[in-house]
């Protein structure tokens, strides 16, 4: 990516052809478009393959707890000031530990692991280390494990992150968001500049390596000023990675974003503007645009891995995925194991019911077909690196370039001997770039299904 970005020829009319819905593609097929669902006990038998292969794993711990409920949030989230349920919670984790490791038969070695949530330091010192002992008494985690955990600024002590540090986490991700006032009291999230600061300050102090913070575009009242300053703002505290996620209004799949004004929400072009100005914001900073929305340092591992093709996109984002399998643990957690993907159940309830009736907690997954195997290595390799090699086109070769002229006539790629390239200004289009390549997208998808592309 070039040091200054300039992006030409977006028209309202443009944006307006490509502001559909659609998947985000940290999957194929996308997690509506699953079938095929398999019982606990066919799961079980094939996470054997996770004990009898020396294949590295990323290992994904969910916790789903919050203080409060910010309106913004599509994630599944409990909201608690109970210490208690967290006890219990970390309980019933250790029974789903011991039901894994039941499966497993061995202990497979974890080369990196993620926390997530929810609020992962919503927990408190104590409860920090239980879960890493839990986790150490089912996997193979050690000094070479790359060790990353999510992080609300407000909730953050120096107590926190040295229990974080001193059990070998290296990397944090802070949820910013914005830094606007107007803009986190709609949101419900009041967190001042000083605040994000001094969350900042302490982690660098307290010796984390890699600091990624995330950021919010298309939120009530931000215009292109706001957004501006929240993004220098971030670029003030130097962080290793930035993710820029857009907003995805959803008040039919989460109630609690009914409270959020929409008639203060920006309209499909505002919103383009605070993402496009954004990008040129962070490339002009130094940092490499990675994939369709996270941005890297240029010696930061995943620039590093953009440059060597060694870039991955799962249900964790984006990765320089050292594991060849993805293994999910709590509710709602997703795993990738072996051609097989698989769901727990999203609600705390039904999860718990499941561990304590003694089963592994999955609600739905997916076995992968040939064709399946074949789209999802071209869509990710798509995403990933921004090219499509001809070798990786699926079906009717002639057919899918007769759909991809029009991306070529808009400006969005071009055609060459053995590929098709991303230009610049397809770089924003990406998802929609991959859709030519989807089986199961069709004329019925909708915002009901997806959030939308742009």
């Amino acid at each position: 990516m070039p040091a200054s970005l300039h992006v030409p020829n977006v028209t309202p009319a443009l944006l307006a052809k490509y502001d559909i819905p659609g998947p985000r593609y940290t999957s194929y097929p996308a997690v509506p478009d699953w079938h095929g669902a398999f019982d606990a006990d066919a799961w079980a038998s094939h996470l054997a393959v996770l004990g009898a292969t020396d294949a590295p794993l990323a290992l994904y711990v969910h916790l789903p707890f919050c203080a409060s409920k910010c309106l913004y949030c599509g994630c599944n989230a409990t909201v608690t000031t109970r210490t208690g349920i967290v006890e219990r919670y970390l309980s019933r984790l250790g029974t789903e530990l011991q039901l894994l490791a039941r499966a497993m038969g061995e202990r497979p070695r974890v080369v990196e692991m993620h926390w997530g949530g929810g609020t992962p330091n919503f927990l408190l010192d104590g409860q920090i280390e239980r879960l890493h002992d839990l986790l150490l008494g089912t996997f193979d985690i050690d000094g070479r494990t790359e060790l990353s955990v999510e992080a609300d600024p407000r909730l953050v002590t120096r107590s926190q992150l040295r229990t974080l540090r001193q059990l070998g986490f290296t990397r944090i991700s802070y949820g910013v968001q914005d830094l606007d006032p107007l803009v986190q009291e709609a949101i419900g999230r009041i967190q001042p500049v000083s605040l994000v600061r001094d969350a900042v300050t302490l982690a660098r102090e307290e010796g984390f390596s890699g600091l990624n913070l995330d950021l919010i575009y298309g939120l009530p009242h931000q215009t292109p000023d706001r957004f501006a300053r929240t993004v220098e703002g971030a670029l003030s505290y130097s962080p290793d990675r930035v993710a820029c996620f857009g907003y995805a209004h959803v008040p039919w799949m989460r109630a609690h974003q009914k409270r959020i004004d929409e008639s203060v929400l920006p309209i499909a072009w505002e919103r383009f503007a605070l993402f496009r100005d954004a990008v040129t914001r962070f490339v002009d900073a130094g940092y490499r645009w990675i994939g369709i929305d996270h941005f890297a340092r240029p010696e930061d591992p995943l620039a590093l891995a953009a440059d060597a093709g060694r870039l991955h996109r799962n249900f964790m984002g984006y990765t320089t995925r050292s594991g060849e399998h993805l293994l999910g643990v709590g509710t709602s957690s997703i795993s990738e194991v072996g051609g097989w993907f698989a769901q727990n159940a999203p609600e705390l309830g039904d999860w718990q019911r499941a561990i304590d009736a003694g089963h592994l907690p999955v609600a739905r997954g997916h076995v992968l077909s040939d064709d399946d195997t074949a789209r999802r290595t071209a869509i990710a390799h798509l995403m990933c690196n921004a090219e499509l090699p001809f070798d990786l086109f699926v079906g009717d070769v002639d057919a899918l370039v007769d759909r991809y002229e029009q991306f070529a006539a808009d400006g969005l790629i071009e055609f060459e001997p053995d590929r098709i390239t991303v230009t610049p200004l397809g770089r924003f289009f990406l998802r929609n770039l991959a859709f030519p390549l989807d089986a199961y997208r069709s004329a019925t998808d909708g915002p009901r299904r997806f959030s939308r592309a742009v």
